[in-house]
């Protein structure tokens, strides 16, 4: 419709005005709420060819498009806009082609020309000393929903992760358990793995900040204090023996580093996020270290006297980097060095590999990105970090080491909870059984929460209310997902009432209501929304779209009768209509990894 309407403005410049443009010169907007018609014309910058104001062009153009197309029925000039108003006609046949028969696999509406490029897209990336967070949550919904809208748009996607299960963070939770656990494993203490080590974790800050409080009141200064304490020591001295690979702490590291990815891929599956490829810091940690010391070699960094490798980016703007410690031993830089390099060879037609990483690393990726250029790599122009804000909760920000971390198992659950409670006051579960009533709190639980964290431009920073992301009305996950059950039980009554709306007369649908037509132009946006999310690396933009669409049929719901209308053809249309409208959400939702419920 957006073509035919583009190449009557093209016929209209030839026939008015004597003047050729092409279509690509044409930009159509959607008209504003306030004003009839659905497709804005910006009139402004061709007043050079009219020789005239811009709203006596479009009072022109406009008219001509009456007369000489079938797609514009009206028009009205708002200084230099000129809105189109559709005709029945063409909206009916619009819709008709949307429709295509009750499959939408083959609708025009949701086709995307294929990419044909290679996307590896990084998510999740924990470390393996404490349980998933609420920041992990809004990381792992923001990656699989951008991995999920990239393969929409036509591209092959890799979903990967980095998992940090190196360093000196590792060795305290190992330490603490060395020293505290008494043997304690998973099965005995009936903990999940990955908050068994997390509890150890919280116990070595407890016993290290004792340490330096006893050294403090022996003498010791503050900062001489925290360097000294005899349990970071020993925990330093962990790294060393880790980094040589001495069996009895390699051996405690890989049965720890079991609990938890045991609990990790609990925690995932939950989530219902997937990954393609692991990638490990204890594998790439040594590809990175060799790269720098051949970086070094070359001439690319430097040695300082104590024996530490840095890179100068003073050219640059920016400042010197650490690459390895006095000691030898890798710190993140080097390990990011050594995985981007192993991504490429495992994909060499790699056309983008993209960090969902939170923006407190802006600069860490700047470093990364420009030293991976220092060292030769065209393709270090094809990284691209994915920076998020951070989530905050009415209760103030998480702290790790401290224990206050707003646990994302704990959460998940807590949701769900909080959905069953929901549903069960609205009364919105007669019929179900036991079973069925679970699988509902549940999809309802991870839909708002899922929902919530990704409405948000992923750039800001954003507060986290469980309470309103709960809420069947206004813009959330429940009120679109009972926006689909509502629809689902409109084609089961058409179905118990026999009524066929695959063979609708169209020809015999002469006049549209103000709401159908509404959500015929919305469901031909997608492609459009589709692209946009995609450039944008902005799930939200989807987010937005499904909130649009199911507020949309909301309206058209209240205002229109469905089974009540006298016309049959009128009638199935209408079917037909909401059909394709339940099916829109269920495949916008299910770009935010969100499922729709058939039926509350």
């Amino acid at each position: 419709m957006e073509s035919q309407i583009k190449k009557g403005i093209v016929s209209a410049f030839s026939a008015l005005y004597d003047h050729q443009i092409g279509e690509e010169e044409i930009a159509l907007q959607p008209t504003r709420k306030d004003f009839e018609g659905t497709y804005t014309f910006v009139t402004f910058p061709f007043g050079r060819i009219s020789k005239k104001s811009p709203e006596e062009t479009g009072a022109t153009i406009g008219q001509y498009l009456i007369e000489n197309t079938t797609v514009v029925s009206g028009f009205n000039t708002v200084k230099g806009f000129l809105n189109l108003v559709l005709s029945e006609n063409s909206q009916v046949e619009l819709f008709q082609s949307l429709y295509d028969g009750n499959d939408i696999a083959n609708s025009p509406a949701f086709k995307v020309e294929p990419q044909g490029k290679t996307v590896v897209v990084e998510y999740s990336s924990p470390n393996t000393n404490k349980p998933l967070h609420l920041g992990h949550l809004r990381n792992n919904f923001l990656g699989f929903s951008v991995a999920k809208i990239l393969e929409a748009c036509g591209n092959k996607v890799v979903r990967v992760q980095i998992i940090n299960d190196r360093g000196i963070h590792i060795c305290k939770s190992m330490l603490a358990w060395q020293k505290f656990g008494n043997g304690q494993t998973p099965e005995s203490s009936g903990i999940k793995g990955d908050h068994l080590v997390g509890k150890y974790y919280v116990a070595f800050d407890k016993a290290y900040k004792a340490e330096i409080a006893q050294l403090i009141e022996n003498g010791m200064g503050p900062e001489e204090a925290e360097k000294n304490a005899p349990i970071l020591l020993e925990a330093q001295e962990m790294l060393k023996k880790w980094e040589a690979k001495e069996p009895e702490v390699y051996a405690l590291w890989e049965k720890m580093n079991g609990w938890v990815y045991d609990g990790f891929n609990a925690t995932y599956d939950r989530m219902g996020v997937t990954f393609d490829k692991l990638y490990y810091e204890s594998d790439t940690y040594l590809i990175g270290r060799d790269k720098v010391m051949e970086g070094l070699e070359k001439g690319v960094f430097f040695k300082k006297e104590d024996g530490s490798v840095w890179v100068d980016l003073s050219d640059e703007g920016l400042d010197e980097k650490l690459l390895l410690r006095k000691d030898g031993t890798s710190v993140y830089m080097t390990q990011d060095i050594g995985t981007a390099l192993m991504r490429y060879e495992d994909y060499p037609s790699l056309s983008q590999l993209i960090y969902t990483v939170g923006n407190e690393q802006e600069y860490h990726f700047k470093v990364l990105f420009l030293i991976l250029k220092k060292l030769g790599y065209d393709w270090a122009e094809a990284c691209y970090h994915l920076s998020y804000g951070m989530v905050d909760l009415p209760t103030g920000k998480m702290k790790s080491r401290e224990g206050t971390v707003v646990d994302a198992d704990d959460l998940m659950q807590e949701m769900a909870d909080t959905a069953k409670s929901r549903t069960e006051e609205l009364g919105k579960i007669e019929g179900f059984s036991e079973e069925q009533a679970e699988e509902l709190y549940e999809m309802l639980g991870l839909g708002a929460l899922k929902y919530f964290l990704l409405k948000v431009d992923p750039r800001k920073r954003m507060l986290f209310n469980p309470e309103e992301s709960i809420e069947f009305q206004g813009n959330t996950g429940p009120f679109i997902q009972y926006t689909h059950a509502r629809i689902r039980s409109i084609i089961r009554k058409a179905e118990q009432l026999g009524v066929s709306y695959g063979d609708i007369d169209y020809s015999s649908i002469s006049e549209l209501h103000e709401t159908e037509k509404e959500l015929i132009y919305a469901i031909g946006q997608y492609g459009e929304k589709l692209k946009l999310a995609a450039s944008e690396y902005s799930p939200a933009v989807m987010a937005q779209y499904s909130y649009e669409i199911a507020k949309g049929y909301n309206r058209f719901y209240a205002e229109v009768s469905i089974f009540n209308e006298n016309d049959l053809e009128k009638r199935k249309f209408r079917i037909a209509l909401s059909d394709l409208i339940a099916q829109t959400i269920v495949k916008s939702m299910g770009l935010l990894g969100i499922e729709e419920p058939e039926r509350m």
